[in-house]
Formats: C-alpha cells, sequence, structure tokens
C-alpha cells in the first residue's frame, strides 16, 4: 500500500515504515503529525483519486531528526571583468518515518 500526499508543497510517494526527506517543518522531534493533503492511494491495485484531495484519508508521521543537506556550491564569473563569486547552501531537511496510512 502506497500513498501520494502532499508535504509542505512538495509531493512524495509514501510507504508505511519508510523515511522521506521533506523541507524544514515547525515541530519538534518525536513529534507526530498528521498530512491531510492526500492525493492518490494505491491499495493492492484499488487506486483511489483525490479531486483534488481524498476525503477522509491521512497519513501520520514521527518527526525523527533536523538535518542540513549537502553544501551546494555556486560560482559566478565574469571573464576579464575581474569578477569572481562563490557562494555556498545548505537546505534546511526534517527526516520524517511515516507510521500509517489511513484511507
Amino acid at each position: 500500500m502506497y500513498a501520494i500526499v502532499d508535504v509542505a508543497g512538495q509531493q512524495f510517494k509514501v510507504e508505511q515504515d519508510k523515511f522521506i526527506y521533506a523541507h524544514r517543518l515547525q515541530a519538534n522531534e518525536g513529534d507526530s503529525i498528521t498530512f491531510d493533503k492526500v492525493l492518490l492511494i494505491d491499495n493492492e491495485g484499488a487506486i483511489q483519486v483525490g479531486a483534488p484531495t481524498i476525503a477522509g484519508a491521512s497519513i501520520t508521521a514521527k518527526i525523527l531528526k533536523h538535518l542540513s543537506g549537502d553544501t551546494v556550491l555556486v560560482f559566478k564569473k565574469k571573464r576579464r571583468k575581474s569578477y569572481q563569486k562563490l557562494n555556498g547552501h545548505r537546505q534546511k531537511f526534517t527526516k520524517l518515518l511515516i507510521e500509517s496510512i489511513i484511507a
């Protein structure tokens, strides 16, 4: 059984007892949160598609930890102009454990 759910503006394919990394959520580590924007549920071939969401369906997840992603370097240069700029960026993520899918 899997579901497509909208978490913080992004769509994820989730299964029970699997991990996902979503953009940083405003909750504490160890909290359980519920997502109500379930777009699709596949239960061994029986597919339910929402218009736009499925009424009564929800996903329960537990926040394991907040972490930062890998460093992405952004280098800009204009030749013959003596211009160079180097910036780094680390995206903030939240690691979630999917506890249950309620159809």
